[in-house]
């Protein structure tokens, strides 16, 4: 089965996730498909701390991939931040 979800990044206390597409079997941080978009938990100032490309997660998703709980309210929080500006 084919998910979307998150794989963890960045240093000890400082954690920076890659949304992507991967097969379920594969480990969280291992080989993956395709990277549809970032998170960063700890993002100060300016920095940008979530991107989403929904026109692709909207292709997955219409091919049957399935998205884990945590970005399926990523991917709704980033579409009303789209909707407010």
């Amino acid at each position: 089965m084919v998910v979307i979800r998150l794989a963890r990044g960045g240093s000890k206390k400082r954690p920076f996730y890659n949304i992507v597409v991967a097969n379920s079997q594969q480990r969280r941080d291992g080989r993956f498909i395709e990277k549809v978009g970032f998170y960063n938990p700890v993002a100060s100032g300016a920095a940008e701390s979530l991107r989403v490309a929904t026109d692709r997660v909207a292709y997955w998703t219409g091919v049957g991939a399935q998205l884990s709980p945590t970005v399926a309210r990523l991917v709704d929080q980033a579409k009303k931040a789209v909707v407010a500006a």
